[in-house]
């Protein structure tokens, strides 16, 4: 354990740099030699150089360690290096894992199964319905569903298995300390009841652009396989569906309106191999679970005492939201009819009303 004090020292050093940290601890033999190597040592590794290895040195300088361990001990949150045997067992696996991690909240055992979900930050009411049924459905069946604490799919994968006092990871893109976006103060709260928000940025860190990719290749690390809900073309979601096939992870894609340039990220991932899923049942398949954990995350229909027409109401909502006046047609049923159904599949938990009175089901 004599190294570990350096995996953290560099951590703090080189955050979001992992593959640059080994580079340096395998060209100097240990992160201790690494650390203590002089300014003249650091300039002749030929990605260094002098102006680097300047700067390397001048930061290395101002490093206060005993200061941000006290302030970490305050924040209650843990320093996991990749010596630790509590550093995740997934994430060691990658190419270049970060050296240390700071974790608030606690950490599933490495014996769950983990499911990263991640999407648009701008998705469609279809798409944050998808994503959080999905994470719910999963979350129960015993999943840890990871994402990435984003507006959008992200926070709607957490509260999905919160939802249903699931297990769920956040990883963030800035310090432990710090919440971004703003509005989600109140689910990074409610992710550190019931789960973990983890970095491998240090306290204090202000989210930057390159700070997300680096970010997302710990979100697919953390993961047996990726789903990816609903993402544009250009969406940072392919990026971490990208890192997932680098790092063998499996990778899912929910299909999405062909007319929508929302989904067109995802019907794109679908074309080119990843696995098409409409169901939680599909997921569990492709990562080797089978059906057993679905049956015995939820409850069947015949146990919330359906009457028919609330079972008619029910089997033609979709993820796609419906007006009230398009499931009345649909149904073909008397308008009170149609309206008191609704309103009892929302307090039962199998249907959900958005904004613009919009009816979509709550489970697949």
């Amino acid at each position: 354990m004599q190294n570990r004090e350096y995996w953290i020292y560099w951590q703090l050093l080189m955050p979001g740099a992992g593959r640059r940290v080994w580079d340096l601890v395998n060209y100097f033999g240990s992160p201790k030699q690494a650390w203590q190597a002089t300014e003249s040592e650091l300039s002749e590794v030929p990605f260094v150089g002098r102006d680097g290895a300047q700067k390397l040195v001048k930061r290395r300088e101002s490093l206060r360690y005993d200061r941000l361990i006290q302030y970490l001990n305050k924040l209650n949150c843990a320093i996991i290096t990749i010596e630790d045997d509590t550093y995740p067992s997934l994430l060691k696996t990658i190419y270049d894992p970060p050296p240390a991690i700071f974790v608030r909240g606690v950490l599933p055992t490495g014996e769950k199964a983990a499911l990263a979900m991640v999407g648009s930050r701008q998705p469609t009411p279809y798409g944050l319905a998808a994503a959080e049924s999905f994470a719910g459905e999963l979350a129960g069946a015993g999943l840890t569903i990871i994402s990435g604490m984003a507006r959008g799919i992200d926070s709607a994968a957490h509260r999905g298995a919160l939802n249903v006092n699931g297990s769920t990871v956040a990883v963030l893109g800035c310090g432990p300390d710090v919440v971004y976006p703003r509005e989600n103060e109140r689910l990074m709260k409610q992710i550190l009841e019931k789960g973990a928000v983890l970095t491998e940025f240090p306290p204090g860190t202000a989210p930057r652009p390159w700070h997300f990719p680096s970010r997302n290749r710990i979100i697919s690390g953390l993961s047996d396989g990726v789903l990816v809900v609903e993402a544009a073309e250009k969406s940072g979601a392919l990026i971490t569906a990208d890192f997932a096939l680098e790092q063998g992870r499996e990778v899912m894609a929910v299909p999405g309106n062909i007319s929508s340039a929302k989904s067109a990220g995802t019907n794109k991932l679908i074309r080119q191999g990843a696995r098409l899923v409409t169901r939680p049942a599909d997921v569990l398949e492709e990562l080797g679970l089978g059906e057993l954990s679905v049956r015995q995350s939820g409850k069947g229909l015949d146990s919330f005492g359906l009457t028919g027409v609330e079972k008619n109401v029910l089997n033609v909502l979709t993820h796609l939201p419906m007006s009230l006046e398009q499931v009345i047609e649909v149904c073909r049923l008397e308008p009170r009819e149609v309206a008191a159904a609704l309103t009892i599949l929302e307090l039962k938990g199998l249907a959900r009303v958005l904004p613009g009175k919009m009816y979509v089901t709550a489970g697949l």
